[in-house]
């Protein structure tokens, strides 16, 4: 039996297969990925299924996996669950039982980072997968512009992704970092153990340049603007409005008239309340509490029974698009 230790495949699925057919890896060969199995390529489903169903596999947690487990999406991770589809939560619930680690008798296994005045027991999952927590806590612990890979004194070695080192492997200290870009155009990497031969295969595009483009409208379409608030919603706009793309920049003017269209009827919902509550007043004065009892929105009707009711006051409670249809439909059974 070989041991082969994989990079950052990060979806280049058709990379991950010329490889393994290169090594002739044989269903009795360990293949050990160090994580980040998805995001940025094109097929990050077809790489989980595939370590998913392989025999004699292990798949380390990486920071993307863990953006994906704990919730934390950004734009690879939004793709990635559109390209997922109704099998998501079949993904997240696979997550839950990655390693941090993996230890083999030649070499220990990490994705991100390792404290080298530490033992592999001690080491912090968040220091171990490499997330933006982990790095702000390395920052303080090591001298600025160094990396942790300059300190490791270790017998063993180590062996690394998650930050793309180049073309080729970097060795340093006794330890392998292997991440060479392959989402990027460059080199999906595999060290061979015990020998530490390196196997490479060169990616056929930069994949995540052309994914960017290609599932802008697709996640801004699966947004859920609905549960946003506008204030929310307001500032995805803005960190969007440097987009030229003639579809996008259509599909975000269309956004903005719906979310202003919804706060402007607040002032029709006031005015509603307001008509509610005067009828009530005028056929029951003395029963007011108990007749507003029935609606949802009686914290507005007391305010308007004193002529306090104001605008501002739907604003601060109904600060969704969400809540304004809601609002709308509780208004529309009231009449």
């Amino acid at each position: 039996m070989r041991t082969f230790v994989i990079g950052d495949i990060h979806g280049c699925y058709d990379e991950l297969i010329t490889l393994t057919k290169n090594i002739n890896l044989k269903d009795e060969d360990l293949l050990i990925s160090l994580g980040d199995l998805v995001d940025r390529g094109n097929k990050s489903k077809e790489v989980y299924e595939y370590f998913k169903n392989r025999p004699n596999s292990v798949v380390l947690m990486g920071n993307h996996e863990r953006k994906h487990l704990n919730g934390t999406l950004s734009y690879a991770q939004e793709i990635v669950k559109i390209q997922f589809g109704e099998r998501y939560a079949e993904f997240i619930d696979w997550l839950k039982n990655l390693n941090y680690y993996y230890e083999t008798e030649d070499a220990i296994i990490i994705h991100a980072f390792f404290e080298h005045d530490k033992k592999l027991e001690e080491q912090k999952d968040e220091v171990l997968s490499g997330t933006t927590s982990g790095d702000r806590y390395l920052e303080k612990k090591y001298p600025e512009n160094t990396y942790w890979n300059e300190f490791y004194k270790g017998e063993k070695p180590i062996i690394y992704g998650h930050h793309v080192v180049g073309d080729y492997p970097k060795i340093l200290n006794n330890t392998y970092g292997i991440d060479t870009g392959s989402c990027h155009g460059n080199y999906l990497t595999a060290i061979e153990l015990p020998s530490f031969q390196i196997h490479q295969v060169k990616a056929q595009k930069n994949y995540w340049t052309e994914e960017q483009k290609k599932w802008q409208i697709p996640v801004l379409k699966n947004k859920n603007w609905n549960a946003m608030t506008f204030t929310e919603i307001d500032k995805q706009l803005a960190k969007l409005a440097y987009i030229k793309e003639e579809e996008i920049v259509g599909f975000l003017n269309g956004l903005q008239e719906w979310k202003d269209q919804l706060q402007d009827s607040l002032r029709d919902m006031k005015e509603m309340i307001d008509h509610i509550t005067r009828s009530i007043i005028e056929k029951n004065p003395d029963t007011f509490p108990l007749e507003v009892e029935k609606y949802l929105f009686k914290g507005f009707m007391y305010k308007s029974r004193t002529n306090r009711l104001e605008v501002k006051d739907l604003e601060k409670h109904i600060d969704t698009p969400q809540k304004v249809l809601d609002m709308q439909m509780e208004l529309k059974n009231a009449q």
